[in-house]
């Protein structure tokens, strides 16, 4: 499709919307000349036509323009010899796609290609944030805007914004920029420079067109604006000009927007706007899966068996990153070792000193669980289970309310270790607890005796 039957299309539009008189007395003689760099040089035959149209049709010409395309384009109007003044000072060439629209190039959107949809795992801890970002990725600046994915580091979140950007830039024209809130900063930091002219002017004109000429914007680990309020004043107002001009906005912190206590309340606030969706921690099942995914895409020559699987799955913490490289430890040993058979004794001796960190984790609450389970004589399976008698509800109470105090776990991942409960339920069993505590002596022991076992 080129610009000819898009401007057909587009003319289509228009005629649906004014009379035969508006349309036959300002649009039989309009053309579109090219999409270039975000802007569509519309050629107009009258200089009258330029200020007329510019003055009561910008908004509907710019409508039909989004709709046909997909892609949100500013409008500049030019007389024929205006056009053929600046291809002569310029001989500019517009590479032509299906669409006739300008292809964007993944390296100037900051995307990792080997992040996508196709390669990120899904379970019950992250299949709703999958959904949302598929949803997303299928209807830029329409459905979820801001979409705000939000939880602890090494869950999955940036794999999910790089899968998003990936596949808006595979099957649309769209623009993507993908950013963390450093590059963010520096950026701004930068319209402080001077350039050889001795003005700032040039690095002001750069940065707008950087995160405003855009279609999608992905900014990473947005809880690093912290502390920097003239940054975050002006992220404020690259947000309202892009959600004003219905372009997409993906953020991603480690917290949710109402805990992000350092950025102004009109920045969290507007997070909330479109969709928030939390990635918890994956359970066993999935962390299984992940490594089996690891395993496979290493395409290793010995074989790991499923109890070394299982064994990783059950001892290492929940982040991705090392599960993944507890596969790559595991393997790299083994081949240290004159290629030694891969068991359960080699994975124990390889991964002992990494293995801890994680281990200690959840040995944490695991510990807290047991112990509770003990002293109510109810079995560790039954905290963690979804029964809700009082026999059992109340100790799991106890014992969320002591992991809470104890660790230094998030809601959702003490969550997550009770069954997979969500973070709200957990929330409410620890304050349940610390309320009464106050008012019951005889809950106030039993506390106390249980946090005096828990010591080491």
């Amino acid at each position: 499709m080129n610009v000819e039957i898009i401007w057909q299309n587009v003319l289509k539009e228009i005629k649906d919307e004014l009379s035969s008189l508006a349309y036959d007395t300002w649009f039989s003689d309009v053309s579109l000349n090219k999409l270039d760099d975000g802007v569509a040089i519309i050629v107009v035959p009258m200089s009258i036509h330029k200020k007329h149209l510019s003055d009561n049709y910008f908004d509907l010409i710019k409508s039909a323009l989004n709709k046909v395309t997909g892609t949100n384009f500013d409008l500049e109007f030019l007389l024929k010899d205006e056009v053929t003044e600046l291809q002569e000072k310029e001989e500019i060439k517009v590479d032509v796609v299906e669409e006739g629209v300008p292809k964007a190039f993944k390296n100037k959107s900051n995307l990792n290609p080997k992040y996508n949809f196709e390669n990120f795992i899904v379970g019950n801890s992250n299949k709703f944030a999958q959904a949302a970002a598929l949803s997303v990725a299928e209807n830029p600046g329409k459905m979820y805007n801001p979409l705000f994915i939000y939880g602890n580091s090494g869950l999955g979140k940036t794999h999910l914004m790089h899968a998003i950007g990936n596949y808006i830039v595979e099957n649309s024209n769209r623009r993507v920029l993908y950013v963390t809130s450093d590059q963010f900063r520096d950026d701004f930091v930068g319209i402080n420079k001077k350039d050889d002219s001795g003005t700032n002017f040039s690095y002001i004109d750069f940065f707008k067109n950087k995160y405003r000429n855009i279609d999608v914007l992905i900014i990473d680990d947005i809880q690093f604006l912290g502390g920097a309020t003239q940054t975050q004043q002006e992220f404020f107002h690259t947000f309202t000009n892009l959600y004003n001009d219905s372009k997409q906005i993906i953020i991603s912190s480690d917290r949710s927007p109402n805990d992000l206590k350092l950025l102004e309340e009109r920045l969290r606030t507007r997070f909330c706007w479109g969709l928030t969706v939390n990635i918890y921690p994956p359970d066993f099942e999935l962390r299984k899966e992940i490594l089996r995914k690891k395993i496979i895409a290493g395409n290793f020559e010995t074989e790991i068996p499923l109890d070394v699987i299982e064994y990783i799955a059950s001892n290492m913490g929940s982040d991705v990153r090392q599960l993944e490289g507890s596969i790559t430890r595991l393997v790299a040993y083994s081949t240290i070792m004159g290629g030694a058979k891969i068991d359960i004794n080699l994975a124990i001796e390889a991964l002992k000193d990494f293995i801890s960190k994680g281990l200690s984790e959840k040995n944490d609450i695991t510990r807290i669980q047991k112990i509770v389970a003990e002293y109510f004589q109810i079995s560790v399976e039954d905290i963690r289970s979804k029964k809700r008698s009082s026999n059992i509800s109340f100790p799991r109470q106890i014992a969320m309310y002591l992991c809470r105090k104890l660790t230094n776990e998030s809601f959702p991942k003490i969550g997550t270790e009770f069954g997979g409960k969500d973070h709200s339920t957990v929330m409410h069993s620890v304050e349940k607890i610390e309320q009464e505590i106050k008012n019951n002596s005889d809950l106030a022991s039993i506390i106390k005796k249980l946090e005096n076992d828990l010591k080491p």
